[in-house]
């Protein structure tokens, strides 16, 4: 049964967001919102707890999952990031973004698209997120809470809880977040490459 958190949105209480990094240390699936929608979280070396991220959403190991960095010297730590792309970066963090990019060695193979060994990266504008990302010391390995089957993510914590309990460790509640994704860039190739439109403006990579 999942521990239900509620939590300030624009002053998360420590012993809260302490909790839930213990929780996630310990190899646990948590649901934390975002400032696009809420989103399922766990450790990044744990094995287990990704495959459960997987399986909730009904995606192979094709489907891009996003790392979520506090800032760009950890974007840096974990992908290829040179300074036209660091400048682009830059100018759109923190933001509503998921930049595909090549990962490094220091992301498990797992992680990455199995052909292109890519990986998806943000740094999100959400007080709660970041100051979770701050008490963990660590990125977070995410994707979008849109259970199988379901097309819009899951939009409020009763909701969550209602629907996955018994299949998360801790619920991360603070308050109504949306259903519009993140705009996804692919910052691969020489140009941005436009993979998803949503909440993040496109005028910074001349995708508008």
């Amino acid at each position: 049964m999942a521990q239900y958190l509620s939590i300030h949105p624009d002053n998360p209480q420590g012993r809260l967001l302490q909790r839930a990094a213990e929780v996630i240390r310990q190899g646990g699936v948590i649901a934390l919102p975002t400032d696009s929608s809420y989103a399922l979280g766990c450790h990044l070396g744990d094995k287990a707890a990704v495959e459960r991220i997987r399986s909730l959403r009904g995606v192979d190991d094709r489907h891009h999952l996003t790392l979520m960095c506090r800032d760009l010297s950890q974007i840096g730590q974990f992908a290829r990031v040179d300074n036209a792309r660091y400048r682009l970066l830059k100018a759109a963090t923190p933001g509503s973004y998921t930049f595909i990019l090549e990962g490094t060695r220091e992301l498990p193979r797992r992680v990455l698209h199995p052909k292109r060994k890519t990986i998806g990266l943000r740094v999100p504008a959400h007080a709660v997120t970041l100051a979770l990302l701050e008490q963990l010391g660590e990125p977070l390995l995410t994707s979008t809470l849109i259970i199988a089957g379901d097309e819009e993510p899951l939009t409020e914590g009763w909701e969550i809880q209602d629907r996955l309990e018994s299949q998360l460790e801790l619920i991360l509640d603070s308050g109504r977040c949306g259903v519009e994704p993140t705009s996804v860039i692919d910052l691969t190739g020489p140009l941005p490459v436009l993979v998803r439109a949503g909440l993040g403006p496109l005028a910074p990579f001349g995708l508008d």
